[in-house]
């Protein structure tokens, strides 16, 4: 087979990366010229662990290409996929489609002579329900030459691509979804994805609209167990209980599973925040409101606020008269040094998007506090979207004459620090977990005041400049 793959993001470039691993012919097409020529270059505009050594092996056998000639890639393929960006429009939570359908008559244009082949169209974006039978439309409306269901026609095949184990996720799925109304374009998607079901991974095959719509309800389920998490970690607080030993006693039971059950400063990334809010309105428009859905996206926002507020109220600073102590007012954090260890929404991966450092940092600067930061691989987005902080080359140099260092994210770089030489480079040693990442008494022993998230009621105490508070997170 010859699959076109439109759009050289991360979907598109994995998914491409991929597909030419199996054995198919795969050529990736984008606008951007700037773009091709460092992919053909060699050089791979994300970080995604094992990314570029694949892109590299499949281009030096000739099954991976990229090219800005879409008319050329799309004539000769037996598969388009549609792999181009849908991020939220600002205002109102809605997918922004412009793109795919922007795509879909491009496509349309440089499809063969009526007769002459049968291409798949493939919707590979996370798109809402409906996008299918309106991407068939302006197909139909652009080449009214050509025959639905002999020449052409349109399916969804979603991705569950986790960033940082992308390509595992690709090789090795839990399922395949193909959303399919013909034999032709059902028969192309089962050839392309012949590899895997060798290896018997499920291939479920449903409609357009239902397709569409696992990719969204996956997605908010998965926010959903996040966030419940995240909430029980408050009331442990609250009633001296330990999250990370209730995840555990809940993720045993089959029904339930372990995985997402960890507490801390709330999702983020490219997919769960624009996902959920788009499903939320899907369904207000749809008159079945998710009221489960919309409650989860509320929360989230909230809890990424809720862990700024945690550091002002470990740091005790001094608020301005009339606000609270922890209150995160101006000047709450004056003359404070705080050290932020990662910054990307989850390891492994260079992406910015809605990551809760985005919150936090701006909170903690207008709370006062002074911000040293290091991340390995996220600097050069962080960068472009933070202003105000001092970039640092390491953990350590991150932490020196720091009053509080804060684990943002948990990036295996920072899982065996050498806390000693942390205390003897800090202003004063303490650290505020917000993966709970590090063992407490192991912090106390190296004589750190230490913060985990959900951790029980009782807080170490603090230095004689120090005030630990506590209290249930709003969120």
């Amino acid at each position: 087979m010859r699959v076109a793959v439109i759009g050289t993001g991360y979907v598109g470039l994995v998914s491409g990366a991929c597909f030419s691993e199996f054995g198919t012919q795969v050529v990736c097409v984008d606008k951007d010229a700037e773009k091709i020529a460092r992919l053909q270059g060699g050089e791979i505009p994300i970080y995604e662990p094992g990314l570029e050594e694949l892109v590299a092996q499949n281009v030096g056998s000739g099954r991976l290409s990229f090219t800005t000639d879409l008319s050329a890639a799309v004539a000769e393929a037996d598969a388009v996929f549609i792999a181009v960006g849908t991020p939220s429009r600002r205002g109102d939570g809605h997918a922004d489609l412009s793109f795919v359908f922007a795509a879909a008559e491009e496509v349309a244009r440089a499809l063969p002579a009526a007769g002459t082949r049968f291409t798949c169209i493939v919707t590979k974006s996370t798109v809402p329900v409906g996008t299918g039978r309106r991407v068939a439309e302006v197909l139909a409306r652009t080449r009214p030459d050509l025959v639905l269901g002999r020449d052409y026609d349109v399916a969804s095949n979603p991705e569950f691509l986790r960033e940082g184990s992308a390509i595992e996720d690709f090789m090795r799925p839990d399922r395949v979804v193909i959303g399919v109304e013909s034999d032709p374009a059902r028969e192309a998607l089962k050839a392309l994805y012949r590899p895997l079901y060798l290896n018997e991974t499920p291939i479920v095959s449903t409609r357009l609209e239902t397709a569409e719509l696992i990719k969204y309800a996956a997605n908010a389920f998965l926010a959903v167990k996040i966030t419940f998490i995240n909430e029980i970690a408050d009331l442990c607080e609250q009633v001296g209980g330990d999250v990370q030993q209730v995840a555990r006693g809940i993720g045993l039971d089959g029904r339930i599973g372990s995985k997402f059950l960890h507490a801390g400063p709330g999702y983020g990334g490219s997919c769960f925040p624009k996902d959920t809010l788009a499903l939320v309105r899907t369904a207000q428009e749809a008159e079945a409101p998710l009221r489960i859905v919309e409650t989860t996206v509320e929360v989230n926002e909230a809890r990424k606020l809720a862990m700024a507020e945690r550091v002002v109220a470990f740091l005790g600073g001094q608020a301005p008269e009339g606000e609270a102590q922890g209150s995160g007012g101006p000047g709450a954090l004056a003359g404070k040094t705080i050290g932020l260890l990662g910054l990307t929404f989850k390891p492994n991966t260079d992406d910015m998007r809605e990551a809760p450092a985005l919150a936090i940092v701006p909170h903690l600067q207008a709370a006062g506090a002074s911000l040293r930061a290091y991340d390995p691989e996220g600097m050069t987005e962080a960068k472009k979207l933070l202003e105000g902080v001092t970039w640092c080359a390491d953990p350590y140099e991150t932490a020196e004459g720091a009053d509080c260092l804060v684990l943002v994210t948990e990036w295996n770089a920072f899982r065996n620090l050498d806390f000693q030489r942390l205390k003897q480079i800090m202003a004063q040693p303490a650290l505020v977990d917000l993966r709970n990442v590090y063992d407490p008494e192991r912090l106390q022993k190296a004589g750190f005041q230490y913060s985990g998230i959900g951790r029980g009621k009782s807080v170490p105490t603090a230095p004689a400049n120090l005030t630990v508070v506590s209290s249930r997170l709003a969120g």
